[in-house]
């Protein structure tokens, strides 16, 4: 067992341990396919992701009352809403499927 300071690492770099997101239930799907399929690779969006995409677009809630439902920064809902765009604007526009990762899968990468 390493010792407490190396477990406190985000992304390879030193610094203390990210708060832990609160979503508030997991989508059903999984898993969309384009038609025709092609042999590309899918592309990954987090469950945060998800949530925030929730909350802002379909709920219509302010980023910050967003980041307070989430547990999080404002900041902090801006950047997931850019990153879940930019990737279903990638996967609409070169035809990639989608994989929505759940907690466990997060998990098991995190180990490996």
């Amino acid at each position: 067992m390493c010792p407490c300071w190396c477990r406190r690492r985000r992304r390879g770099m030193a610094g203390r341990m990210p708060k832990p997101i609160i979503t508030s239930s997991t989508p059903i799907a999984e898993k969309f396919d384009p038609i025709p399929a092609k042999e590309i690779d899918p592309v990954y969006l987090d469950l945060a992701e998800v949530e925030a995409l929730k909350l802002i677009e379909l709920e219509k809630l302010s980023f910050e009352e967003a980041g307070v439902r989430m547990n999080v920064s404002r900041n902090t809902v801006w950047r997931l809403i850019e990153n879940a765009r930019e990737k279903l604007a990638r996967a609409i526009i070169d035809g990639r499927g989608i994989i929505i990762l759940k907690e466990e899968a997060i998990a098991n990468q995190q180990q490996a």
